[in-house]
């Protein structure tokens, strides 16, 4: 089978399952797994599926994650978020009142903050300890620990969080999606991630392309609401609700 006839199959056997693996793949076209892989990337590259681990899926398609990613599936991707976080560090002015969130992303933020002049606020003990050894300005939120974790949620970091104003806010997702927007497991989280974006003039939410097709428990705000920075975009509609920065 030629490659155009190949990537022809392919795209309608993606719109009919929705989710197809390379096995499924190889067998409908009697390709090797090298080259459907191959031709998966081509067909991402040009817009017209989702490459996911072990196969793809159509842009139409959204996986709905029930839990939390566990932390060390959190420590995946470490190289794609890493430029990620070069990039939005690259953007904290010295006059900038900064919100950090909490999650894997935008701790890599911290060592390319490093002789910052801004006014940093976060919910995150973590980030705020890593900044503190950059003798960075750092406000931490009170309020209850997350079981598991070490970040600040509840009534009273709500209320706190409420009481600034932020030239830049720098948040985390893990579904982005067309229908749902950005949305994470915990609806604490959502809550706060919410107030720290309507209290800011400019807000960006750092997602690895990994996050996108995906939709979890509570939904943050709309696409429109941030600025996405990510590595790499797999479906070009995004642009079509907001501005979208690879790097």
């Amino acid at each position: 089978m030629l490659a155009e006839q190949r990537a022809r199959t392919i795209l309608q056997f993606v719109s009919q399952r929705q989710t197809v693996s390379v096995a499924d793949l190889c067998s409908l076209t009697g390709a090797s797994e090298a080259t459907i892989r191959r031709d998966l990337n081509a067909l991402a590259r040009q817009g017209k599926l989702n490459k996911v681990h072990g196969g793809a899926t159509s842009l139409e398609a959204e996986e709905f994650l029930a839990r939390e990613p566990d932390a060390d599936t959190k420590r995946l991707y470490a190289r794609e978020k890493e430029r990620i976080a070069r990039y939005a560090a690259g953007l904290v002015g010295e006059d900038d009142v900064v919100y950090l969130d909490t999650g894997t992303t935008t701790l890599h933020m911290a060592e390319h903050l490093k002789g910052s002049k801004a006014l940093f606020v976060t919910s995150s003990v973590e980030f705020a300890c890593r900044l503190t050894e950059h003798n960075l300005s750092i406000y931490i939120l009170g309020g209850m620990l997350k079981p598991g974790t070490v970040d600040v949620v509840g009534a009273e970091a709500l209320t706190e969080l409420g009481q600034f104003n932020f030239t830049k806010v720098f948040l985390g997702a893990s579904g982005v999606s067309v229908s749902q927007g950005f949305t994470t497991p915990d609806p604490e989280a959502a809550a706060l991630k919410r107030i720290a974006a309507s209290r800011a003039q400019t807000v960006y939410m750092l997602a690895d392309s990994t996050k996108f097709g995906r939709v979890t428990a509570a939904t943050i705000f709309p696409l429109e609401d941030a600025v996405i920075i990510t590595e790499y975009l797999t479906d070009a509609r995004y642009r079509e609700y907001t501005e979208v920065k690879v790097v």
